[in-house]
């Protein structure tokens, strides 16, 4: 049995990216939409309690605000990196792609903290001169609390939200 499994962040991660490299690199369209299938079922899985000990994950809204910022930091870095390869300098910055990982690498922390996996701590903030790329995260973990729903499900919340 396998000991190190991806995370419900990484297989989003992966998603977003093999959905670019879809839409980019049309050529290879049938493979990429084979592994966007493959990840799919995986995150299904994951969501509906991985089959084993895990509790059904139910996603907030913030943990859905994470996975859209995820999306675009991948899509601005996408954009920088080509840039780079064409030779096109203006507007192309290294450092910022830089940051912009540290800004993918939090948002897949919020992601765990509801699905409960492992968490990259090496979070390297933002230079100065990228001030306007930082992410306004309206919760930490200590605003979030968990609440045990009738049918079984564990739903995470944050303090100020209401399970009606």
């Amino acid at each position: 049995m396998r000991k190190y499994l991806p995370t419900l962040s990484e297989l989003i991660d992966r998603l977003s990216i093999v959905q670019l490299k879809e839409v980019f690199i049309p050529e290879h369209k049938d493979e990429y939409a084979q592994e966007i299938s493959d990840i799919e079922h995986d995150i299904k899985q994951v969501l509906n309690g991985d089959g084993g000990d895990r509790d059904t994950i139910v996603l907030n809204a913030e943990t859905i605000r994470a996975i859209i910022v995820l999306a675009q930091m991948n899509l601005h870095i996408w954009h920088n990196e080509a840039n780079y390869r064409k030779g096109i300098n203006d507007g192309n910055n290294l450092e910022l792609t830089h940051g912009l990982n540290g800004i993918r690498n939090t948002a897949k922390n919020k992601i765990e903290e509801v699905a409960g996996g492992r968490k990259d701590y090496k979070i390297d903030c933002l230079a100065a001169e990228f001030k306007d790329w930082e992410v306004s995260w309206s919760k930490t973990e200590d605003d979030l609390q968990v609440v045990q729903l009738n049918d079984g499900r564990r739903m995470i919340l944050s303090k100020v939200d209401r399970v009606i």
